[in-house]
């Protein structure tokens, strides 16, 4: 590690060039709206939607009374080399309630027993303080990058001393409680520097990914790849979808239903394992407003009734990401929603040409079901402070994926030539 760059008073910390040694130095920014676009996309090269200036402007704005984004340049003689992107958000105790709640109680030891008490007595008490290398919003590496010219390991060495040296300067409304680098497809390499600044390595749920062949040119080719039992599937999923309309939603008809959408959105969110950060009702329209052909809103209708909805962008890299969907579970079964919004999503990137649909993460076996592979993503975690301590096990364990079966609904011939 490097060790010459030492916290500095609140003052300080927005200088430029920040000396780590005599070669590489950073500089921090407070605000999406203060970086230089020059520098910071001679990095990105704009081949993610999400390190993009305009999108991280929008996760600023909408969370700003949820969480705190902060942005380093880091530079090799004065010229960019990379660039690390953190999220800073507080948690109430009543999240943690949720989780300890849901371990064992021949697991939970006398000092967990102890804290849930106390936990009890102090629901919206502001507990702990997370800092996140990465976005909470979305799966996958999107927390740094860095120049080819600097080698893997002097990227992670800078990664870890830059994370050091600005979590300890985060001291808006108290002390760090514990620091996380998110989601890695493998495990960082070399694994000594994190295992020197005791940083935990555990796995969350896996990103569910469908790889589509290029010869496909409909949804009903797709299908067509499909075993007969899974073909079959299929086809009763989607007749049992009849009399639902589904649009292409534009800025004024999201506006429109922003409340029924923020709605379906609770009700997914209402179930999630472990609540990290909820969205604002307005997310939705702001990103359709900057992303206007990027970013697509589905609505699915019941008559004037919107009864789900699936957003998703169409990235850089000719890949379709599914972002935040929602749904009434009274019509779930009845309308195979949830199915059917994955097919739809399917659907929309083999219209848009794309070579892939990250589908995220939960519900790995459904979504191995329409085609989905799992990819393993890991994360570090480090605590800072008692109550990190004591609450990392069972936050792990929350997080860790459930026991699941995955499901090949392809034809013999067909897998082997996906997975290959």
């Amino acid at each position: 590690m490097f060790g010459f760059c030492k916290p500095v008073s609140s003052k300080k910390r927005f200088l430029p060039f920040r000396q780590l040694n005599d070669e590489f130095a950073f500089t921090l920014f407070e605000k999406a709206d203060s970086l230089p676009l020059k520098e910071w996309e001679s990095i990105t090269k704009k081949n993610t939607i999400f390190l993009e200036p305009s999108y991280l402007k929008i996760v600023e704005r909408c969370l700003h009374t949820k969480l705190v984004c902060r942005y380093v340049i880091v530079c090799r003689n004065t010229k960019p080399c990379g660039i690390i992107y953190y999220q800073v958000s507080d948690f109430k105790a009543s999240v943690f309630g949720d989780v300890l709640s849901k371990q064992d109680d021949l697991q939970k030891s006398k000092r967990i027993n102890i804290f849930e008490k106390y936990i009890d007595s102090n629901k919206d008490e502001t507990l702990m303080r997370l800092f996140t290398c990465g976005n909470n919003l979305v799966s996958g590496e999107y927390g740094y990058l860095f120049d080819e010219a600097v080698s893997t390991e002097k990227a992670l060495a800078l990664l870890l001393e830059i994370t050091d040296v600005v979590s300890k300067e985060e001291k808006l409304r108290g002390t760090i409680s514990a620091v996380l680098i998110k989601d890695f497809h493998a495990p960082i390499e070399p694994r000594k520097f994190l295992e020197r600044e005791k940083y935990t390595l555990f796995q969350v749920e896996p990103n569910l990914v469908v790889q589509l062949p290029e010869s496909i040119n409909s949804l009903s080719e797709y299908t067509n790849l499909f075993s007969k039992k899974y073909r079959n599937r299929a086809k009763s999923i989607f007749k049992s979808f009849e009399g639902v309309e589904v649009k292409n939603m534009n800025l004024q008809e999201i506006v429109k239903h922003e409340n029924e959408i923020y709605a379906l959105y609770e009700n997914i969110f209402d179930k999630a394992k472990f609540k990290l950060i909820k969205l604002p009702p307005n997310y939705f329209s702001s990103v359709k407003a900057i992303f206007p052909e990027k970013f697509n809103v589905k609505g699915f209708f019941i008559g004037k009734k919107l009864v789900a909805f699936a957003s998703c962008f169409l990235m850089p890299d000719n890949s379709l990401e599914a972002h935040y969907i929602g749904f009434d579970y009274e019509l779930n079964n009845q309308y195979n929603l949830y199915q059917n919004i994955l097919y739809a999503m399917i659907s929309e990137a083999i219209a848009g040409k794309c070579q892939k649909v990250n589908l995220g993460r939960t519900a790995a076996e459904i979504k191995t079901t329409v085609g989905a592979r799992a990819e393993d993503l890991i994360c570090y975690i480090k605590p800072q402070n008692t109550i990190s301590k004591i609450i990392q096990k069972p936050f792990i364990t929350a997080l860790q994926p459930s026991k699941w079966t995955p499901r090949n609904p392809f034809k013999e011939e067909v897998a082997e030539v996906l997975q290959n």
